[in-house]
């Protein structure tokens, strides 16, 4: 047996169903355990920790640079400069949001990923 989203081969018993779908333990996780932007709780989390030195990740980071470089922009250029695919960029904007670092507007009728103190850019 095989992982529908990956292929990689799944020993009987070991893998996971979802939405009719056989999926391997980190496929599953992926899909049931995905960050969210719009989650009071992380933000609330997020900013109690603030107070400590913020440490991002290489690619956080680079989506944040690059977002101060050229925001507001829309999802396809951020995954095209980046070389990423839009479920990295989704689960590391999450974070970015959470901490209030990055945020996303509507520009002639078009979502754009711009910083979080600067929404109508």
């Amino acid at each position: 047996m095989k992982c529908e989203t990956c292929l990689t081969a799944i020993s009987p018993g070991e893998g996971y169903e979802h939405s009719g779908r056989t999926l391997c333990e980190d496929c599953y996780l992926d899909v049931v355990a995905a960050p969210k932007t719009c989650d009071p709780w992380a933000v609330y989390s997020a900013k109690n920790t603030m107070s400590q030195e913020v440490t991002l990740t290489h690619e956080q980071q680079k989506i944040l640079d690059l977002i101060k470089a050229r925001g507001p922009i829309d999802l396809e250029q951020i995954c095209a400069a980046l070389g990423i695919t839009e479920e990295e960029f989704r689960r590391d904007f999450a974070t970015l949001r959470h901490m209030e670092l990055a945020g996303a507007c509507q520009k002639e009728g078009q979502i754009c990923f711009t910083l979080f103190d600067n929404p109508s850019d």
